[in-house]
């Protein structure tokens, strides 16, 4: 059987590393899993002609909504936020989509307490899937700071469509907006490291940066510092790996094996 993950650029991913130390690990002789380059536009060509040995892909940048746009059945939580980083083959050849970055970051972000606020740093595709998250977590509140304020109107169907309040900020104030119990940072490299100077760190506050390369973060240095709870991007590479795997081979993950593997190769 075969699986892989598909976007551009590929040639970093880490995600055959965790998927074929999985493998190896739960005994799935035969199971392999690569990177192939594919822009969105090539997708769908590019599923049409897979192999009946073909049991999944993981779906990388630009290829989120493609993917959710060819699939035959799509999860809530997929159609809720508008992207899938997951497509399943079923047994009847169907293609079936899934965003398990959304049950990663829950996964990550283990233990947050009902009914907490939430700052999300960024508006892009990951503020998608963070929206979910925290409906999920139970959020009594999500405040979105964005460069561009009609960013936050764009996400306004998501949170609506995953039942969590949403109120946008400027990313001038985002200073301000640091002391929520959960901050989660989805903006691209560079962007908010001019913001560690001033965030007012709570040492009870959960961070999560999206990144991981290089890591630590500017951000994540600074509340590690204030004593704050930091989760990186690897984590979740790791946390939506497993969702992935589980899904495309039907095994419980070992998750322990995969994340040594995740950790030998970033050192």
């Amino acid at each position: 059987m075969r699986a892989a993950v598909v976007g551009r650029p590929i040639a970093h991913s880490l995600s055959p590393v965790i998927h074929n130390a999985g493998y190896a690990a739960a005994g799935l002789t035969g199971w392999s899993y690569t990177r192939i380059e594919c822009g969105a536009e090539e997708l769908p060509g590019l599923v049409a002609g897979l192999g009946p040995e073909w049991a999944g892909l993981s779906v990388t940048m630009p290829g989120k909504e493609a993917a959710l746009a060819l699939a035959d059945q799509v999860s809530p939580v997929a159609a809720a936020v508008g992207a899938a980083n997951t497509l399943v083959r079923r047994p009847d050849g169907a293609w079936y989509a899934d965003n398990t970055d959304v049950t990663g970051m829950v996964d990550v972000l283990a233990g947050v307490a009902v009914g907490a606020t939430v700052t999300v740093l960024g508006a892009g595709g990951t503020a998608r899937a963070a929206l979910a998250a925290a409906a999920r977590l139970g959020a009594a509140e999500v405040t979105v700071v964005a460069r561009r304020p009609e960013a936050v109107h764009e996400l306004r169907p998501v949170a609506g469509a995953v039942g969590v309040p949403l109120t946008g900020a400027a990313w001038d104030g985002a200073p301000s907006h640091a002391r929520a119990d959960v901050v989660i940072s989805t903006v691209p490299k560079g962007v908010a490291d001019p913001l560690a100077e001033n965030f007012d760190w709570r040492p009870g506050t959960v961070f999560f940066d999206a990144l991981y390369d290089p890591w630590p973060t500017p951000l994540a240095a600074a509340a590690l510092a204030a004593g704050c709870r930091v989760v990186s991007g690897l984590d979740l590479l790791l946390a939506q790996a497993v969702g992935q795997f589980e899904q495309f081979t039907g095994v419980p993950a070992p998750v322990d094996a995969m994340r040594a593997a995740l950790t030998t190769a970033r050192a």
